[in-house]
């Protein structure tokens, strides 16, 4: 892994991720009888998410803090594009290796650019090229670098810290990221939003992922590949999330899944997946009567107000418009919207906290490009269950008891 390797360019089509091995790797502690980290062995593949996900304290952070080293293994190797990691000096190994925790891990004495900075610096990278790393970096996590340069991290809500912690660890360009439960801190819809805002990333960026948590339905939303480890870290299950869901390996992976196994189908597709309804907007600088007019020639109840760049508003009956004046004041504030790059799941939820029961769509600058009505949704699940009551998908099923959750070796599907 040479410097060369860290810095890809971004924002286009090439995997700029690495593969990570692990083989046969444990972890144990003086005095415990027995390991942390027992034999496990897996491979993850370059350019994707990977997700670790299991029960608190059974070792799926102790696994990925082996990685990079923060805790070092007891035996076993890891390489990391080709390369033994344990080879490598600890610090250096750490500088190239994107690292992002719980509650940003931030260092709160620095401003937000300072703390961007930080491994750039240890790299030894000059000011200007430092500086210019910092405002695309801010631009790329989709904070105002003019706004938030100087800030320090008390002057920023959880998810603005959340960001920034995102931008600190890919400012070196690493081919890998590590993130441990890095959204758990923060609440459910900046949680939706910041998972939204990383699959993002990743389609821009392409690097190596590996993200643990303990929610399997965020597992579900933004991995390639789920881990679903038990204790020690023995894994169950590697594969993709649609075969998981579809067949989990064993009553435990079953348990993760959850009897809302149906439901979480709406996870495995996003809302880019399916036609947009084109519910009638205005900006609230509009004529009122332009308005009126195509809500009624579209038979719909209900019409957007936008601002000036687009963003949703406020909802509008027909009847609050024959009573208003113009669209500047007049309607019902909008409480949520998703991205396209959202699942149907989070379009599920946005809905439920409409009155409207009505999901509003919008684009990377949070302009409206549509809705999503809960028809849509109901049709959605019932084509999915059509799909696997199918003789089809009963004949591609893996019969009881062929996969292999053993500890010591998974590979993905």
């Amino acid at each position: 892994m040479t410097d060369t390797d860290l810095h890809t360019s971004a924002g286009t089509d090439a995997v700029s991720g690495v593969e990570i091995v692990l083989d046969s790797v444990t972890k144990r502690y003086p005095g415990s009888e027995k390991p942390a980290v027992d034999n496990v062995s897996m491979t993850v593949p370059p350019g994707e998410i990977v997700v670790l996900v299991g029960p608190s304290g059974c070792g799926k952070t102790t696994t990925m803090r082996m990685i990079n080293r923060l805790i070092e293994p007891t035996s076993g190797k890891i390489t990391i594009g080709g390369e033994d990691a344990l080879r490598i000096n600890g610090d250096q190994l750490r500088r190239k290796i994107g690292y992002a925790i719980q509650q940003s891990g931030l260092f709160p004495h620095l401003t937000v650019a300072k703390n961007i900075a930080t491994v750039p610096g240890l790299l030894g990278w000059d000011k200007k090229r430092i500086a210019a790393r910092v405002e695309e970096m801010l631009d790329l996590v989709g904070l105002d670098a003019a706004t938030f340069h100087d800030r320090y991290p008390r002057q920023l809500s959880g998810g603005q810290q959340q960001r920034v912690g995102v931008a600190r660890a890919l400012a070196a360009d690493p081919p890998v990221l590590l993130m441990d439960e890095p959204f758990g801190a923060v609440d459910p819809i900046t949680r939706g939003f910041l998972q939204d805002e990383l699959l993002r990333l990743q389609a821009e960026l392409h690097k190596t992922i590996v993200f643990v948590t303990h929610d399997f339905a965020e597992a579900v939303k933004l991995g390639d590949r789920i881990a679903v480890l038990g204790n020690q870290s023995r894994i169950l299950q590697y594969d993709t999330p649609e075969a998981i869901l579809a067949a989990p390996a064993d009553d435990t992976v079953a348990g993760f899944v959850g009897a809302g196994a149906g439901l979480r189908q709406l996870t495995l597709t996003r809302v880019s997946d399916i036609e947009l309804h084109p519910t009638p907007a205005a900006l609230e600088t509009d004529d009122i009567a332009g308005l009126r007019a195509e809500l009624a020639r579209s038979g719909d109840s209900l019409a957007l107000v936008l601002d000036e760049r687009r963003r949703p508003l406020r909802w509008v009956t027909a009847d609050q418009l024959d009573r208003a004046a113009s669209l500047a004041a007049v309607g019902t504030p909008v409480a949520d919207w998703v991205a396209r790059r959202s699942t149907l799941q989070d379009a599920l939820e946005a809905l439920l906290a409409e009155p409207t029961a009505t999901a509003i769509v919008t684009g990377d600058r949070n302009e409206y490009l549509g809705t999503i009505a809960v028809d849509t949704l109901v049709s959605h699940l019932a084509t999915v269950r059509h799909a696997a009551e199918s003789p089809e998908h009963e004949a591609a099923k893996p019969a009881a008891g062929n996969a292999e959750p053993s500890g010591g070796s998974s590979e993905p599907a």
